[in-house]
């Protein structure tokens, strides 16, 4: 692959001049040695993950140096997302159940989940071991785990908003059920939740007006999960992008890397578009694109990209307060301003971002049963996103060394909780990178757990 030499974004000012202008020539993406009495990291990924690590080695006095595919403030699969910070999910995508859903939406073309059939031995692997991974053992070895992780981000994520307007708002999120049956399974839900400490109730429809009297909702009742927050990814990420920058680290974008280099069990540079990039310590936060990557160091990840589609009304007919899930439809809706954002689908078929209609209509068709004040007519018009989330087949993040390289740390394998999980991770990577203790065990999260 290749790109042509991509933009940089540096600090501005007297600091910026008296860092970089007095060093000698180098040649072009060449960044030479360290900043004096610091360490070079190249974070890969200028995602949710790849910021939020970068910001925080850049608090831990490194000097920080990322590589992104997108053009400068470019759409990437941080951004269209519903923005939410989730305790709630507390249970891994591979859970019991799964497989069984999976296979009768597999028959409709605007169901929620979709596997693309195709001859590729990854994806076959991955299938097999999400396979292994959907037991309710799995799930109580990973609940506490996800719970951790998500309130530490949640902490995070109201220290951050201390000092920036990302639309951060803790109100909560409910579980919309339109069933009796989605009710009696998202009941149950909560009272798992409630045994490992995460706040649930319980609501009837009564109940669930009462909560948020904004929006009409027609459902047969609701779970809360009032920990759970919701804010605007895009601000959220400009913002995470100005701190970073306003730190001294560097941004470069438009820059498509394709190969790692190592010497002697360690990685020596990134390259890639005409560029090269040397370091002492390494990330790869690029989602889904990490796996193809990974395989240079003999590592074969298992990792699918999961494409999710968003659309986002300007003019609501109404507006909620709260965020919330259709339970049965699998759709997330956020305010954002004065936007109404819906997001859904979880459609694995690699790294490809073309728009199926299909999908997009299953998502639309779902508001009304929810929502009888919208309407299709309401979404004509509305350009639908679509961003890839990466996917491990345990639905754990990796986070940690690469086997074989200690130098180069994996931070991928969200899915649908990079947002959420974004600080939590960004700061376990830079316990990494200085060899502090994290704030629990993440042994778990191991890149080469499998």
């Amino acid at each position: 692959m290749y790109a042509s030499r991509g933009a940089v974004q540096r600090p501005a000012g007297g600091a910026f001049q008296q860092r970089f202008l007095k060093t000698p020539a180098r040649r072009p993406g060449y960044l030479g040695r360290v900043t004096q009495g610091k360490q070079r990291v190249i974070v890969l990924g200028g995602g949710v993950i790849g910021l939020c690590s970068a910001y925080y080695a850049l608090k831990r006095g490194l000097a920080v140096t990322v590589i992104e595919r997108e053009a400068a403030g470019g759409d990437n699969c941080s951004m269209g997302n519903a923005g939410m910070i989730v305790p709630s999910h507390f249970i891994p995508l591979a859970a019991p159940g799964m497989i069984a859903k999976g296979l009768r939406w597999m028959f409709n073309a605007e169901s929620p989940f979709y596997i693309r059939p195709r001859l590729d031995p990854a994806l076959v692997r991955w299938a097999w071991l999400f396979y292994r991974h959907s037991t309710e053992r799995h799930v109580a070895e990973s609940r506490e785990l996800l719970r951790d992780l998500n309130l530490e981000s949640r902490r995070l994520f109201t220290e951050l908003a201390e000092g920036d307007d990302f639309g951060f708002a803790k109100r909560g999120m409910l579980m919309l059920c339109k069933t009796a049956k989605g009710l009696d399974e998202e009941a149950a839900v909560g009272a798992a939740a409630r045994e490992i400490g995460i706040q649930a109730e319980v609501l009837n429809a009564a109940a669930t007006a009462k909560l948020d009297p904004s929006i009409t909702m027609d459902v047969t009742g609701s779970v809360h999960f009032p920990q759970d927050c919701h804010l605007d990814p895009a601000r959220f990420m400009a913002a995470m992008r100005r701190r970073v920058l306003e730190l001294g680290g560097e941004i470069h974008s438009g820059v498509v890397i394709d190969t790692i280099e190592s010497r002697d069990g360690k990685v020596t540079a990134l390259s890639g578009g005409g560029q090269r990039f040397e370091g002492s310590q390494f990330v790869l936060a690029c989602g889904s694109w990490s796996a193809e990557l990974l395989r240079q160091t003999g590592l074969k990840l298992p990792l699918q990209a999961g494409k999710g589609y968003s659309l986002t009304l300007p003019n609501p007919p109404e507006l909620p307060q709260h965020c919330s899930i259709f339970v049965e439809a699998k759709v997330a809706i956020t305010p954002m301003g004065s936007g109404l954002r819906f997001a859904g689908t979880m459609e694995v078929g690699g790294l490809n971002l073309d728009i199926d209609p299909a999908r997009v209509r299953g998502i639309v068709k779902s508001v009304n049963g929810y929502f009888p004040k919208f309407s299709e007519r309401d979404f004509e018009g509305v350009k639908p996103w679509a961003g890839l989330r990466p996917v491990s087949p345990d639905g754990l993040p990796y986070l940690g060394p690469v086997p074989r390289f200690p130098n180069l740390i994996a931070a991928t394998g969200h899915a649908m909780m990079g947002l959420s999980l974004g600080p939590v991770s960004g700061r376990l990577v830079a316990d990494m990178l200085t060899h502090e203790k994290p704030f629990r065990p993440v042994e778990q999260m191991a890149a080469g757990r499998f």
